[in-house]
């Protein structure tokens, strides 16, 4: 733990790219994990979720009290931002944690076992790769009864594994051989202990972008299937509120928010995985680092 904590320390402190990136990340996991007291204070003691045109009038303006404006029932969009964030996110984490397992046991077992193995594993991937997951995707949700958050999750996740265990398993390839490694065999160490002891604490920053990847593919195919109409039924997310704006014509009525809202806080998602990505590469690849000037 000592290593990995050591480790982390150097990684934050050498590149600002994922200094950003993190910082990005931890404000909308803090929204989301605020998402109460924030809609509260948003509704001013009000729900403002609540379909009551009574409460605020119907496509309202950015103002003072609704500072992203009202959607078609009055609903405030700020708040509706923070709700559906807190949906999407829920998605990701829990499609990018099974993906995330899956990919790094298959991963760990392809690269450190070789051989058959290493073969078989690597062309199991490469068939899941080669899948065209979208359409699937479509087909799974569309006949599949009771759709809710966590069985979108699990579909996401049938798909986004091999992305993770395929840059994971390069990593074990180019770590198995190291002196370390080596050293840990001859004092007798078995596969277990190499693996959690040597390995993982080397691969842990990996294993977390691939974590992020896999998420953030989530929010993003989760988004895709909310457009076409085929997301969860009953619950708010960033996709529904861009399904809406669509529907609503809302950009025609000038209610810009319910559209740029959703697409900023996506943007903003992928731009932060991208510079942890990038900043990773520039630590780990001296020779992209020498490029870069960093």
């Amino acid at each position: 733990m000592g290593r990995f904590l050591q480790a982390m320390h150097g990684l934050w402190k050498s590149s600002h790219k994922v200094q950003a990136g993190v910082i990005i990340i931890t404000f909308f996991i803090v929204v989301a994990l605020l998402s109460a007291p924030i809609t509260a204070l948003i509704g001013h003691g009000h729900d403002p979720l609540d379909i009551d045109v009574s409460i605020s009038p119907a496509w309202q303006s950015p103002n003072a009290q609704h500072w992203l404006g009202t959607d078609r029932v009055g609903r405030d969009i700020l708040a509706m931002t923070v709700i559906g964030l807190t949906a999407s996110l829920e998605v990701g984490v829990i499609a990018g944690l099974i993906s995330t397992v899956i990919g790094t046991i298959v991963a760990f077992v392809a690269g450190y076992k070789g051989g058959n193995i290493d073969n078989f594993l690597s062309s199991f991937t490469d068939m899941f790769l080669v899948v065209p997951s979208f359409p699937l995707l479509i087909t799974l949700s569309a006949y599949t009864a009771n759709v809710n958050l966590f069985t979108i999750a699990l579909i996401l996740a049938i798909f986004s594994w091999p992305f993770a265990a395929r840059t994971i398993r390069s990593q074990v390839l180019s770590l198995r051989s190291r002196p370390y490694v080596e050293l840990a065999k001859v004092t007798k160490f078995n596969d277990m202990e190499i693996i959690f002891t040597e390995l993982m604490p080397n691969l842990l920053p990996f294993i977390g972008v691939g974590f992020a990847n896999a998420a953030l593919g989530s929010v993003f195919a989760l988004v895709g299937l909310e457009v076409i109409g085929l997301g969860p039924s009953g619950t708010l997310d960033l996709g529904l509120m861009l399904n809406w704006s669509q529907q609503w014509g809302a950009l025609t009525l000038g209610a810009w928010p319910l559209f740029v809202a959703p697409v900023v806080v996506l943007g903003l998602l992928f731009l932060s995985v991208n510079m942890i990505n990038i900043g990773l590469e520039e630590v780990y690849n001296p020779r992209l680092r020498k490029t870069a000037g960093a």
